[in-house]
């Protein structure tokens, strides 16, 4: 479903990413790894649209490189940046509702399923959404997104300064959209998590791919482990 080849990009003259391959199929969870200032949230915005960059990357079949942010949204991708972006003056119902593209078109997430994965966005529903917890921005964050019917959806760092509870129910609220058939390009750093929830993992370092594979075989490969992702 997704596909991205050689992807180089920039903030100003500095270089960040250098030469990034990698792919996310239908259905799939897939997670970034790496220690802060490998690239991980840089590349996440490089698909997006969001930084400056060069090289291929391809959503369901079309090379999407190049365009502009809200042109790639509507083609189905979804963004859940780290800093949550909660507009604070409107309400929680306000910002999920804000989060639908197409008002008419029938979507597999609608306001009261994300109350229903959520139950207290719909008990804060009335409330600013610049008084919620971290915790309640982070759910709110993740629900607007997903009100855009998103095929495949990026989501930057859902549970950093989270209480052990909250992380527990992000980890679920993304098993349950990988169910309703959306894919996940997961930026994480909890090591755990990313092992319990993802089919597949990639690891960066100063830029670069280090590793590809599966859970099990970054389970059993201590070198990468220690060199690309312990402190």
């Amino acid at each position: 479903m997704l596909e991205v080849n050689g992807l180089h990009a920039f903030y100003g003259k500095s270089h960040v990413l250098h030469g990034v391959t990698l792919e996310v199929g239908r259905g799939e969870i897939v997670s970034l790894l790496g220690r802060n200032g490998a690239g991980r949230s840089t590349a996440l915005k490089a698909i997006m649209g969001l930084a400056r960059a060069e090289g291929s990357v391809k959503f369901k079949g079309e090379e999407i490189a190049g365009m502009k942010p809200h042109q790639i949204a509507w083609r189905g991708l979804g963004y859940v940046p780290e800093d949550r972006a909660v507009f604070p003056d409107l309400t929680v119902r306000q910002n999920l509702l804000l989060g639908v593209k197409d008002p008419k078109a029938p979507g597999r997430f609608r306001l009261e399923e994300m109350f229903a994965l959520f139950p207290r966005l719909e008990e804060r529903a009335l409330v600013p959404g610049g008084v919620l917890s971290g915790g309640e921005q982070q759910m709110l964050t993740l629900c607007r997104t997903m009100m855009g019917n998103p095929d495949l959806v990026l989501v930057d760092e859902p549970t950093e300064g989270l209480a052990p509870l909250t992380v527990a129910q992000v980890a679920q609220f993304l098993l349950e959209i990988q169910k309703r058939g959306v894919s996940i390009l997961l930026v994480e750093q909890k090591l755990a998590i990313a092992l319990d929830i993802s089919q597949r993992l990639y690891v960066l370092g100063h830029g670069r791919v280090v590793f590809g594979g599966t859970p099990a075989a970054l389970r059993e490969n201590a070198a990468v482990r220690k060199e690309w992702l312990e402190v």
